[in-house]
């Protein structure tokens, strides 16, 4: 047996060890017959597709042993070894640990070259997944040991300072690494405060206690790590990144001398709210130390006092209303800068700690002070005018509302225009595909095959035999092919054309679980599918798809489905489909020329279009919290639950009174967080059966990781009534608690008020539902809220909030809600920009409580909002 078959017969077989102990005893004429067929092999596999890719990713470690020991130039070993499918091995010590024997062979400097070229090939791993992040940088585990056995200096760059905090990250219990015998403990020290990337991985290690305790030893300088905090406190960045650093500062607990006074003052303006928190506690530290001299302690306090944080501006008022009068007197100018805020209670004690340090103030700080309490209501400002003299009032801005437009609504991607597009378009195709990619593709493949269906099957030729060889076993068939979900059903479609023997078989797959739990409109997807490839598998084909879009909202023109009914007898589930995405109003003479059509068809169609379709369904909704069993465990947010009821009309077609109700019995959740994405094209034209079905399968949408609030945002740009049920999606996502899916409910309301069709007052009566029952939280709902009046849909949030207020302020005895008082004050703004007046059941009385709570004051701003007298 020649060398290269016994090389590969040991990387087939996964035994590395043995495989290594072979290539050591190779001559120089086996190592270079293994050279010569490796390459050439590897490329012969790959074209398996990816499921041969991925068993030359199981087996990376023998080929890479392979190729380190018998490939001659540094720079060809090194882009071996860095090869998309070879530079993540399953054991990434174990790997370092058999190649690094075999490279010793090597001359010295060719080693050293050779690490430096891997090093800079060097990229932390990447992923939105914590796991997929913990792989570190890929290739660090040799390059590290050529360093270190090579006495090479570690390579430049943030990427191997990375891998080594992931090194120490990855340390198992009991591991025989301490770090103070790490060989690259003393080089990579300084750079670890510059290098970014290492947050994460120092945060899922010991190494800060452990840096702690060395300096605590003396076997790294204390100062180096010191100074290392500060300067990277110093280099901005958010709170993630700054922690571990944080947590190294507080285990090391500077002496007041160690502490950098004047670099903690000039960070406090732009740190991240955890570094500023620290830095204020080490100069409270200095200060009491007689460390921090007036003008900085001046500088500190004005610098806080213009944080956006309310938590640091407090601490501000604090700070120096703890400092000694002359003292506190350089503090006066930051006090003017708390009068604007938007907090009365803070506001008072602002006021009446400058009035108290009004000797000691500077010329420069009465000026400040007189000038900002212009803007103060009356009785604030009489009493900064008894300290710093007559304060001249200022003339109240008239709020000036922003112009209300909507979205854009997404564009339509012209069709496939040959068989060389639609390749690649199916070679992109994947389950997570969305479904306007979905139809695109379908109809491409229906109308090239219905011109010239030989070069699209000249076309799809490679493509199957790249995702599907011959010879490949009959699960592997099942594997790509028999996945029931929706966009592989398409490549269904395209095996149909250039392969129908191969295509047959999968027809009698169950189902499987993704169809098991899928809303009924998306059984009417599967339906139309199924009709295509079996039209395909029959040698048939057709001139076009009837329901294949032509808007991005999912619609079928009118005109279009007519035009295309002309040219023959329909797919039943095609032409269901289509009547389903027609407009609501259409030419009175589409209507005639339907009624010249052929067949049943005809006649359903020119029936559709007189009567506008179908009436709609009355939808109900109601939130409620499934009782905890005792043998439940599962977090609350798995209980919250909304019942959805729908009262159909009566004489449906069969066909359509499933889409038209809610089967109870199935399961109450999509399988795949996409799904959502459907129904906006199954029933564009219906928007709050979308949303009921949308709020029938998803848990909690304020809760969901899922396309629910994207699937949202599209529908509002859709036709139909909408109510209850779109209200509740969109208060449960103005109250989500991820950005993305807030922003995305908030640009579904923006969509619907632009268009002049928010459901107010149902939305008013769904935040407040959600509020009462706790399923969203208030602060998130107001902060939505207040974005989109200050968007424009000032008038909307107004009615929104004259519907909920009622039941959210509180009734007499009763605390008021966490957060009222900014739902208030949005509810000012809204009113004032819309020029509401009016009562709110409920605010009169609040607003007549004695006290000075944010609450009580935004109760009476707005109540004297809404009974001022008209402006002309």
């Amino acid at each position: 047996m020649n060398p290269w078959q016994e090389a590969l017969d040991r990387i087939e077989a996964g035994d590395d060890r043995d495989l290594a102990t072979f290539l050591d005893g190779l001559s120089d004429l086996g190592r270079r017959a293994i050279a010569v067929q490796l390459p050439g092999h590897m490329t012969e596999e790959l074209r398996g597709g990816f499921l041969a890719r991925a068993d030359i990713e199981g087996l990376a470690t023998g080929f890479r042993l392979a190729g380190a020991a018998c490939l001659t130039g540094a720079e060809q070993v090194a882009a071996w070894l860095d090869r998309r499918e070879l530079r993540r091995p399953r054991d990434p010590e174990l790997d370092a640990a058999l190649l690094l024997p075999l490279l010793r062979r090597r001359p010295l400097e060719w080693r050293r070259d050779l690490a430096v070229r891997l090093a800079a090939r060097l990229r932390p791993a990447t992923g939105r997944r914590r796991w997929q992040r913990a792989e570190g940088v890929p290739g660090w585990d040799l390059v590290a040991a050529l360093v270190t056995d090579t006495g090479l200096e570690p390579p430049d760059g943030d990427a191997f300072v990375v891998g080594w905090a992931w090194r120490l990250a990855r340390r198992r219990p009991g591991e025989d690494l301490e770090l103070d015998r790490d060989p690259l403990l003393d080089a990579l020290l300084p750079r670890l405060f510059q290098a970014q990337g290492v947050a994460e991985p120092l945060g899922r290690s010991t190494a800060t206690t452990e840096l702690a305790a060395l300096a605590r030893t003396g076997r790294v300088p204390r100062a180096t790590l010191v100074d290392g905090c500060a300067s990277r406190f110093l280099g901005g960045g958010p709170d993630a990144e700054m922690m571990p650093f944080v947590w190294l500062w507080r285990l090391l607990a500077p002496e007041p001398p160690e502490i950098p006074v004047l670099d903690l003052v000039r960070l406090l303006p732009s740190a991240g709210p955890t570094v500023t928190e620290l830095a204020v506690e080490e100069l409270r530290r200095a200060e009491e130390a007689g460390l921090l001299d007036d003008e900085l302690f001046a500088e500190a306090v004005g610098a806080l006092a213009y944080r956006p944080e309310k938590k640091l501006v407090e601490e501000a008022v604090r700070w120096a209303a703890r400092a000694s009068g002359p003292r506190g007197g350089g503090a006066v100018p930051a006090l003017a800068a708390v009068f604007d805020l938007d907090d009365p209670a803070l506001r008072g004690r602002a006021v009446r700690l400058a009035v108290r340090l009004a000797p000691y103030a500077g010329e420069a700080g009465r000026d400040a002070v007189r000038e900002a309490a212009a803007r103060l209501p009356a009785d604030l400002r009489e009493r900064v005018a008894a300290g710093y003299g007559e304060v001249a009032v200022a003339e109240p801005e008239r709020p000036v509302a922003a112009v209300l437009r909507a979205p854009a609504p997404p564009a339509l991607a012209p069709p496939i225009a040959s068989p060389d597009e639609l390749v690649a378009e199916l070679r992109a195709l994947n389950w997570r595909s969305e479904p306007a990619r979905c139809e695109r593709v379908l109809g491409g493949l229906v109308e090239l095959t219905h011109r010239d269906r030989a070069a699209v099957v000249a076309a799809l030729r490679p493509w199957l035999e790249e995702t599907l060889p011959d010879g490949e076993p009959a699960e592997h068939h099942l594997y790509m092919f028999g996945d029931s979900r929706i966009p592989f059903l398409v490549l269904r479609c395209a095996l149909a054309i250039v392969a129908p023997k191969r295509s047959r078989p999968l027809n009698q797959v169950p189902e499987g679980y993704y169809a098991s739990s899928e809303w009924v409109g998306q059984r009417l997807v599967r339906r139309r599918l199924a009709e295509v490839i079996a039209l395909f598998e029959d040698g048939r084909t057709v001139p076009a798809l009837l329901a294949t879009p032509t808007s991005a909202t999912g619609h079928v023109d009118a005109a279009a489905l007519v035009e295309r009914l002309e040219g023959g007898e329909p797919l039943p589930a095609d032409f269901e489909q289509a009547l389903l995405r027609l407009p609501r109003r259409c030419d009175p003479e589409l209507v005639v020329r339907a009624e010249k059509l052929p067949g049943e068809a005809g006649r359903t169609l020119a029936s559709w279009l007189r009567d506008g379709g179908w009436p709609d369904p009355v939808v109900r909704v109601t939130p409620y919290e499934e009782e905890r069993s005792q043998y439940s465990y599962s977090p609350r947010s798995w209980l919250r639950r909304v019942r959805v009821e729908i009262v159909a009309p009566e004489g449906l077609p069969a066909w359509l009174a499933a889409l038209w109700g809610v089967d109870h019995r199935g399961p109450d959740y999509l399988s795949s967080s996409d799904d959502p994405l459907w129904g906006r094209l199954v029933l564009p034209s219906h928007r709050e059966l979308v949303a009921a079905a949308l709020l029938r399968f998803r848990r909690w949408v304020s809760d969901s990781n899922d396309s629910t609030m994207f699937a949202l945002a599209a529908l509002a740009h859709g036709d139909g009534p909408v109510g209850a049920a779109t209200a509740m999606l969109i208060a449960g996502g103005l109250g989500h608690q991820r950005d993305a899916q807030r922003a995305a409910a908030a640009e579904a309301a923006l969509t619907l008020a632009a268009r002049g069709q928010l459901p107010a007052a149902d939305l008013g009566r769904a935040v407040a539902r959600l509020v009462d029952v706790e399923f969203v939280v208030l602060k998130r709902i107001t902060a939505a809220l207040d974005g989109l009046t200050a968007a424009g849909a000032h008038a909307e949030v107004w009615a929104v909030l004259a519907e909920a207020l009622p039941a959210l302020l509180p009734r007499p005895g009763e605390r008021p809600r966490a957060g009222l008082g900014e739902l208030l004050a949005v509810a000012a703004r809204a009113a004032t920009l819309a020029g509401a007046r009016g009562e709110v059941a409920g605010l009169a009385d609040m607003a007549a409580r004695k006290g000075s709570s944010r609450v009580l004051y935004e109760a009476r701003h707005l109540h004297e909002t809404l009974t001022a007298p008209s402006r002309t």
